[in-house]
C-alpha cells in the first residue's frame, strides 16, 4: 500500500480534528481578549459545527464535479484563511465568523480526504489505509486540551490558529506532488433544494441541541432549532424519494453493510463524542487536578489509538469486521463502565491504563466501521457514500458531548446539588449502554460481511456448509 496519500490526508484531518477540541481550553483566555463571558464565545464552537453540518453533504457533488485533489487543496486553503482570520479577529462577531469560515474548510476536508483515499486504494488495502486516517478523529480531541492549555498558558491562544499556517502551506505542497489526480466527472445537477433542506435539518439538530446542552442562548431556541431540524430532515426523505439525483442518496442504505456501518456507527460515535468531554471534565471538577495535568493523564487514549494501525489489517483478515467490531464494543464497554468506578484516590497509573485500552478499542472499532461502509460500494456511489458517513460522523460526535452535558445537568437537577464525582459516574454508564445498543446492527450482520475489503476468508467447515446450502436455496 502506497502510504504517503492516507498519510498527507491524516495530517490535514488532524488538523482540522485538533482546532475543533483545542479551542475548548482557550476559550477563557480568548474570551478575556474578546471582552464577552465564555459561556457567550461557545458560539464561536457552534458556529464551526454548524459549517460542517451545513457543507459536508455539498462536498461530493464538488468533488465530482471539479476533481477531488483540487477541492481538497482548496479545502486546505480556506481553513488556513479562517485560521488567520481567527487569529486577527478583535471582537465576537468577527471570531465567530472565522470560525464560520473554518468549518467550511473543514467539511470539505474530512469527506474529500476519504473520497481521494476510496479512489485510490485497493480494497484489499482500505483497512490499513482507514486506520491511518482513523487516527486524527480519536487523537485530536485527546491531544487538544494539553496542547491548548501549554500554547495558551507559555505563548498566546493565537498560536492556536497560526500555527496551521505552514501546516496548511506544507499540505497543499505535499498534496500537488504526491497525491494522485482523481478525474472529475460529470454528476447531475446540484440538488439546490435537497441542499437547503439537508443545511437546515444538520444545523437545525446540532445548533439546536449544542443550546440546549450548552445554553449559551434560552433552551427554548434549541428546542425550536431541533425541531426545525427534525421537519427539515423528514422533508428531505420525501424529497429525495421523488428526486432523480439527491444530494444524499438514501438508497445507499439499503446496502446492508454500509447500513449497518451508518446506523451502529452514528451510535458508537456518539460515545467517541462524550468521551474527550466527560473525562477530563471529571479529573478537572471532579478530583481538582489542573488542564494541563488531565491532559497529559486523557492522552493515554491517543496512544492506544496509534496502536490500532499496526495490527488492524490482520486482525480483521483473522476475524473478519463482524467478530472485531464485536469484541472492540464489548471491550469499550467494559473500560467505559471502569472509567465510570474512578474516584479521586484512583491511582493515576490505574486511570491511565484504562484509557489507553479504550482509546486502543475506540480506534479499533472507528477503523472498522470507517472501513465497512465502503466495502461494498461501486464506485460510482463513492462520493455519495462518503458525503452520507461524514454528515453521520460530523452530527453524532457533536450530539456526543450534547448527551454527555444533557445527562450531567439532569442528574445535577434531580440531585440538587452542584456537579459531583457521582454526576460523572452516571454518565459514564449511560454512555456504556449506549455503546452496547450500537452493536445491535452488526449482531444482525452476515459473518462474512466485507470479505472483500477486510481480507477475511471462511475456515473450510464454513465453506462447504454455504457450498451445500447455496444449491438448496437456488
Amino acid at each position: 500500500m502506497n502510504r504517503i496519500v492516507p498519510l498527507i490526508l491524516a495530517v490535514a484531518l488532524f488538523m482540522e480534528q485538533m482546532d475543533s477540541t483545542v479551542i475548548a481550553t482557550a476559550l477563557p483566555a480568548i474570551a478575556n481578549d474578546l471582552h464577552v463571558g465564555p459561556i457567550t464565545l461557545k458560539l464561536a464552537l457552534t458556529a464551526y459545527m454548524v459549517a460542517l453540518a451545513v457543507f459536508i453533504p455539498v462536498s461530493g457533488w464538488m468533488a465530482d464535479r471539479f476533481g477531488a485533489k483540487r477541492i481538497f487543496r482548496l479545502a486546505i486553503c480556506v481553513f488556513v484563511v479562517g485560521s488567520i482570520m481567527c487569529a486577527a479577529s478583535g471582537g465576537l462577531i468577527e471570531f465567530v465568523g472565522a470560525r464560520f469560515l473554518q468549518g467550511m474548510g473543514g467539511a470539505m476536508m474530512t469527506p474529500v480526504g476519504r473520497l481521494v483515499l476510496l479512489r485510490t486504494t485497493k480494497r484489499s488495502d482500505l483497512v490499513s489505509a482507514m486506520a491511518l486516517l482513523s487516527i486524527p478523529a480519536l487523537v485530536g480531541p485527546l491531544a487538544g486540551p494539553p496542547l491548548g492549555g501549554f500554547i495558551t498558558t507559555y505563548f498566546s491562544w493565537h498560536w492556536i490558529f497560526l500555527i496551521n499556517v505552514p501546516v496548511g502551506i506544507a499540505g497543499v505542497a505535499l498534496a500537488t506532488i504526491f497525491l494522485p489526480e482523481v478525474e472529475a466527472s460529470a454528476p447531475p445537477k446540484l440538488d439546490v433544494a435537497g441542499f437547503l433542506l439537508t443545511s437546515f435539518a444538520a444545523a437545525g439538530v446540532v445548533f439546536g441541541m449544542s443550546v440546549i446542552s450548552l445554553p449559551a442562548l434560552p433552551p427554548a431556541v434549541g428546542i425550536v432549532a431541533v425541531a426545525i431540524g427534525v421537519a427539515c430532515g423528514v422533508a428531505y426523505v420525501r424529497h429525495a424519494r421523488r428526486h432523480p439525483a439527491p444530494i444524499l442518496d438514501l438508497t445507499l442504505l439499503k446496502n446492508p453493510t454500509f447500513r449497518a456501518s451508518v446506523t451502529g456507527g452514528t451510535l458508537f460515535r456518539i460515545c467517541i463524542g462524550a468521551m474527550p468531554f466527560l473525562t477530563p471534565l471529571m479529573l478537572q471538577l471532579g478530583f481538582g487536578l489542573n488542564p494541563f495535568q488531565s491532559g497529559l493523564i486523557t492522552f493515554a487514549g491517543a496512544i492506544g489509538a496509534i496502536t490500532t494501525k499496526f495490527i488492524a489489517k490482520r486482525v480483521f483478515a483473522a476475524v473478519g469486521f463482524k467478530t472485531a467490531l464485536l469484541s472492540a464494543a464489548a471491550v469499550t464497554t467494559l473500560t467505559t463502565i471502569t472509567t465510570g468506578l474512578f474516584t479521586p484516590v484512583t491511582p493515576h497509573l490505574a486511570i491511565i491504563g484504562v484509557l489507553l485500552i479504550g482509546g486502543f478499542s475506540r480506534s479499533f472499532f472507528f477503523t472498522g466501521v470507517n472501513a465497512l461502509a465502503f466495502a461494498d460500494i461501486e464506485d460510482r456511489q463513492a462520493s455519495q457514500a462518503t458525503s452520507m458517513s461524514s454528515v453521520m460522523q460530523q452530527i453524532s460526535l457533536a450530539l456526543g458531548v450534547a448527551v454527555a452535558a444533557a445527562i450531567l445537568e439532569t442528574s445535577t437537577y434531580f440531585s440538587g446539588m452542584e456537579l459531583r464525582v457521582v454526576d460523572f459516574h452516571i454518565a459514564f454508564y449511560v454512555i456504556s449502554v449506549l455503546t452496547v445498543i450500537a452493536t445491535i446492527p452488526f449482531i444482525r450482520m452476515d459473518r462474512h460481511a466485507g470479505a472483500v475489503v477486510s481480507g477475511h476468508r471462511p475456515r473450510r467447515r464454513d465453506a462447504s456448509v454455504e457450498g451445500v446450502s447455496e444449491p438448496a436455496a437456488e
